[in-house]
């Protein structure tokens, strides 16, 4: 009796242990893999928005409706990745979706490192040059219809030592007011201003040249941004870089037909025939011109400052968020003759009544390079 009963316990013991085996093999079965196919399957439209989302420029769609409004804030993307990647971890705790939720969250997780590794690429290193005599400097301002006022304007031109200033939305008595300030104080400006109704701040774009750059006039005669004024001042004696003060349109649905002609209006103004020095509020990100830049540059041949400088992640709109979770749409910008020495974007005059912060760069003119 004892033999059998001894049998009888390891045939019982023998069967319990393959028992445990066939538990353990269960995630094998056929019904299982089907589960994860279905949780791949039903990802997949997820993870081609966030590929789009990552690089749009990738697809060739930087420029299109609700594609380019999400591209600009890269930093505001992130986060909002982050939030659901911790949403669906969360979710993850459940059986039915946990095959679904751990594969978006491994999708979100790649989302943010890419995107976030493209985005602070652009503010990494710097030049590591010095300003020296000769260098100019640019300064570009959206003054949302003069809110700054003259005062704040002129302590700015006073504290970078600025050279060309374009004030977008900025009328033609508040810049010429300027220019007489400067006057006083012994650094004249010539005042140009494009103005498509004096009536709307908005409508107008100003820019004023410092004197000792030579006197300069307004050509009229090589076209316009479509819907918001652009200066393009070229020197009257033929010496210097052509000056220009840009305000593309914002790519409001009802404008995005005028916001690709703008952009593609000022790439062409950096076509390498002339020297080019341009600044103002683009309405357009490093992103949006994958498409436009030629020969190296970022717009046309033209390259842009602040992401030659390292500060390329600082954003200038709107004010009403900190500047890292901004998009940076203001730019100072320059054909390859000319040398980025420093740019940055100005944090201290987030209060001044306008949602546009300033941009300062500094060149210098190298046309054997």
């Amino acid at each position: 009796m004892e033999l059998r009963s001894t049998t009888t316990t390891q045939h019982e013991g023998r069967t319990a242990h393959r028992s445990q085996r066939h538990l353990l093999a269960r995630p094998l079965t056929l019904s299982n893999v089907k589960k994860t196919l279905l949780a791949l399957v039903l990802a997949l439209p997820i993870a081609v928005c966030l590929a789009i989302a990552a690089w749009p420029q990738g697809f060739g769609l930087e420029q299109t409706p609700i594609i380019a409004q999400v591209v600009a804030p890269r930093v505001g993307v992130i986060c909002i990745a982050l939030v659901l990647l911790v949403l669906f971890a969360l979710l993850a705790r459940w059986e039915a979706p946990r095959r679904f939720a751990l594969t978006v969250v491994t999708m979100l997780l790649l989302f943010a490192l890419v995107s976030g590794s493209l985005h602070f690429s652009r503010g990494a290193g710097s030049t590591g040059l010095e300003r020296a005599e000769g260098d100019v400097t640019v300064v570009t301002w959206n003054t949302l219809g003069d809110e700054p006022g003259v005062d704040a304007l002129v302590e700015l031109i006073q504290e970078t030592d600025a050279d060309i200033v374009a004030l977008p939305e900025t009328r033609g008595a508040f810049a010429a007011e300027a220019a007489v300030r400067m006057r006083e104080l012994g650094k004249p400006f010539w005042a140009h201003t494009t103005h498509f109704s004096e009536q709307y701040g908005a409508l107008s774009t100003s820019l004023l040249i410092s004197a000792d750059l030579g006197s300069y006039t307004t050509d009229l005669e090589i076209g316009q941004t479509r819907t918001l004024p652009t200066i393009v001042a070229r020197p009257d004696d033929g010496t210097g870089p052509v000056i220009v003060a840009t305000h593309p349109v914002a790519p409001i649905p009802q404008q995005m037909r005028n916001w690709r002609q703008d952009l593609e209006f000022v790439a062409g103004l950096c076509n390498g025939i002339d020297s080019v020095i341009m600044a103002g509020d683009f309405n357009s990100t490093l992103d949006h011109w994958a498409s436009l830049g030629v020969d190296g540059g970022d717009l046309g041949r033209c390259v842009d400052a602040a992401g030659a400088a390292g500060a390329g992640t600082a954003g200038t709109w709107p004010t009403e968020l900190p500047s890292w979770l901004g998009a940076q749409i203001d730019h100072v910008v320059a054909t390859p003759d000319w040398q980025v020495v420093d740019a940055h974007v100005l944090t201290d005059r987030d209060s001044f009544g306008t949602d546009h912060r300033p941009v300062v760069a500094v060149l210098r003119f190298t046309p054997n390079e």
